[in-house]
């Protein structure tokens, strides 16, 4: 079993940044691809990035690429997602989640294992 735990969200204004943390239990974080989801009320769970286990292939979502970096530090367990010029339609709540294929880097909910409780992302305008 894994347990992801999330960290890092807020109320930003618009154009600012936020740095996102999921640190992870376990020993066989390296070996998982990590990676980010957000869902806003009302809208279904979409996909923001990905990452393979040693960090060698990355996956975005359109509506992020170019503003969000993905990263891992296997050495702490932990995955990171910095959110740069942040606009008022990335709010949500953002969630790490955990596939066990370790180069997947898939957009697909359905795919990942193991999920966070989430963290709330509030962009103001």
């Amino acid at each position: 079993q894994v347990h992801l735990v999330e960290s890092g969200g807020g109320l930003v204004q618009a154009g600012g940044s936020l740095r996102l943390s999921c640190a992870t239990s376990g020993r066989t974080f390296s070996t998982y691809t990590m990676g980010w989801f957000r869902q806003a009320p009302g809208k279904e769970r979409e996909f923001v990035a990905a990452i393979s286990w040693n960090g060698g292939r990355t996956n975005y979502a359109n509506s992020v690429k170019g503003r969000c970096i993905i990263s891992r530090d296997n050495a702490k367990n932990t995955a990171y997602l910095q959110m740069n010029s942040l606009k008022p339609e990335d709010t949500a709540v953002y969630y790490c989640a955990a596939d066990k294929r370790y180069l997947a880097v898939s957009g697909a909910p359905s795919e990942y294992d193991y999920w966070g409780q989430g963290t709330q992302v509030t962009v103001s305008s």
